[in-house]
């Protein structure tokens, strides 16, 4: 699996056998994680009505004054920890976790450390 391409398509198989069986409620939203090389994503996803109930990123202007980079584990940790806040000001205490294709280690383990120790719970 040289080819970027090949494992980008890899991806996005793992992607859809796993949301073949996790969904988001409003209850109980879908916790997506995305990494870029440079960057971090996460939303709270509500599957039924297909909207964002709330995000966080590393290129949002709240994050760029904390000084810290999306591209290492402590930016990812303040990521989820972002999340986090937002979601529990919302009303939302539990979540499902959505690695999103992505192996569950590094920057993607960092966003989910950030946002249990922030008080979710999944």
């Amino acid at each position: 699996m040289g080819n970027p391409n090949q494992r980008t398509v890899a991806r996005q198989i793992r992607q859809r056998r796993v949301r073949r069986r996790i969904r988001g409620t409003a209850e109980r939203p879908r916790l997506s994680v995305y990494r870029s090389n440079k960057h971090i994503y996460a939303q709270l996803i509500d599957d039924t009505a297909n909207r964002v109930l709330t995000a966080a990123s590393s290129v949002g202007k709240d994050f760029q004054t904390a000084g810290k980079s999306g591209g290492n584990i402590a930016g990812a940790t303040l990521v989820g920890e972002m999340v986090a806040e937002r979601a529990l000001q919302q009303g939302i205490q539990q979540v499902v976790f959505d690695r999103n294709g992505f192996l569950y280690h590094g920057r993607v383990k960092a966003v989910a450390t950030g946002a249990r120790e922030k008080g979710l719970q999944f």
